[in-house]
């Protein structure tokens, strides 16, 4: 039987055990409940030095906006059907209208996915470059201390994550191989085949830059500019070889939980958002990484174990206000809510010290779309959870003249301590209702 997934804390434990490995080498490993001595006291997370997480998960065929969005603004409102599900959360989290990306009208309807973490304008018409993502700025102050600079996950494809020359991050979209690299072992022939791999990345580097210093001598300001673009890339890539060299000796941390196994039914949507969010929580609880992205897309088939869902996905997302159409799609929308609270239940129910794991993770929850019908993505949907932030229940901003979604981003990036007043399209570093 399937063990539920956690950190093994059956006993105290030193957290000199965790730590030491082959060689000499030595593990980070987050505060755990079991480290803390019995009778010890009421042991802090601050104290222990607790880090501080940041997740996004973007859907991205949308939510009806009648089952989302309450009637009325503040922390009394009435749950509506898709935040019924996440009732029991209502305290730590904020729900938000009125927030866009501005010109975010692109090559087609869905193109505003691409820049839902960036903000950049026009996606993919032309001229158009995409920006950084939000979780990669964070990911260039804070990866260095961590196994994973940044996890991006997807639910097959593209992930909401996008490097500093505008490049698209491909999405791991399987548990089973996201579990292997975070807590199995290779083997000493595996870690030595690595190690080599990333040295031969570094002296090909090396070459590289070398070569490219010469040639800038004999080059035009234009081409200046696109090569110092290249070179930038180089060093960012060489930094993560040596990142990840340094940490492929060291052994993974222990989970007492069996490896998942992939879900093999393609259409099975909700399932597979339930299992990647347990693996995220494991990332998450393990300090494996402190920033992930989601992607959790939809697709052009009919879903797979919900009853009284017959239609395809992206065709009942185009509901033309049809009622039969929009009561299917508020069964998978209900699922994915429902998903959604799991994983917040998990966050919340992991102790570190006086806080949860959800305390110290500020969760970002919404979709790059207001009205998937039409493909609006005006007044999109945003839920911020967690995170220490003072929450202010519903959050009602101007729906035809909407706040920047990156003054949210500026507010996001300063709790994980970037130093910055502004991100993308922002206008502010902040937004009314989180605090």
């Amino acid at each position: 039987m399937k063990k539920s997934p956690h950190i093994a804390t059956n006993r105290s434990l030193d957290r000199r055990h965790f730590l030491r490995g082959a060689g000499g080498v030595f593990l980070g490993l987050p505060m755990l409940e079991a480290m803390i001595p019995a009778f010890a006291g009421r042991a802090s997370a601050a104290e222990a030095g607790n880090p501080k997480r940041f997740m996004a998960a973007c859907a991205g065929l949308g939510f009806h906006a009648p089952y989302l969005f309450p009637e009325k603004p503040g922390t009394d409102y009435s749950p509506t059907p898709y935040l019924n599900k996440l009732e029991k959360h209502r305290d730590k989290m904020t729900v938000f209208s009125g927030l866009s990306h501005p010109e975010q009208s692109g090559n087609n309807g869905h193109a505003s996915s691409m820049t839902w973490l960036t903000s950049a304008k026009r996606p993919g018409l032309a001229g158009f470059k995409n920006t950084i993502s939000l979780d990669q700025l964070i990911a260039q102050q804070i990866g260095i201390e961590t196994r994973f600079p940044y996890l991006a996950l997807s639910s097959g494809g593209q992930s909401l994550s996008w490097t500093s020359n505008g490049v698209a991050i491909p999405g791991e979209s399987s548990p089973a191989k996201l579990f292997k690299a975070m807590f199995i072992d290779g083997t000493e022939r595996e870690i030595e085949s690595e190690v080599h791999r990333f040295q031969t990345g570094r002296s090909i580097l090396d070459t590289v830059l070398s070569e490219a210093k010469k040639l800038s001598n004999d080059l035009g300001h234009r081409d200046k500019e696109k090569l110092d673009e290249y070179l930038t890339s180089v060093r960012d890539l060489e930094g993560r070889l040596q990142q990840s060299e340094g940490w492929v000796t060291r052994p993974k941390p222990k989970v007492d939980v069996e490896p998942p196994t992939d879900i093999q039914d393609r259409n099975d949507a909700i399932n597979k958002q339930k299992l990647m969010y347990d693996m995220i929580v494991l990332a998450l609880q393990s300090d494996s990484t402190r920033t992930i992205t989601y992607s959790l897309g939809g697709m052009n088939a009919v879903p797979s174990n919900l009853p009284g869902v017959k239609t395809d996905w992206h065709n009942l997302s185009h509901h033309g206000r049809d009622e039969e159409k929009i009561n299917e799609l508020k069964l998978i929308e209900e699922a994915e809510f429902s998903a959604f609270n799991g994983f917040l239940d998990r966050l919340a129910s992991i102790k570190e010290g006086d806080q949860s794991l959800l305390d110290m993770t500020s969760v970002l929850f919404g979709s790059n779309l207001g009205n998937a019908s039409s493909h609006d993505w005006r007044n999109l949907p945003i839920i911020v959870a967690g995170g220490g932030f003072r929450h202010g229940g519903y959050v009602a901003h101007d729906e035809k003249d909407n706040t920047p979604l990156a003054n949210l981003f500026v507010q996001l990036g300063q709790r994980m301590d970037l130093e910055t007043d502004a991100f993308g399209s922002s206008t502010a570093s902040g937004v009314k209702g989180l605090g």
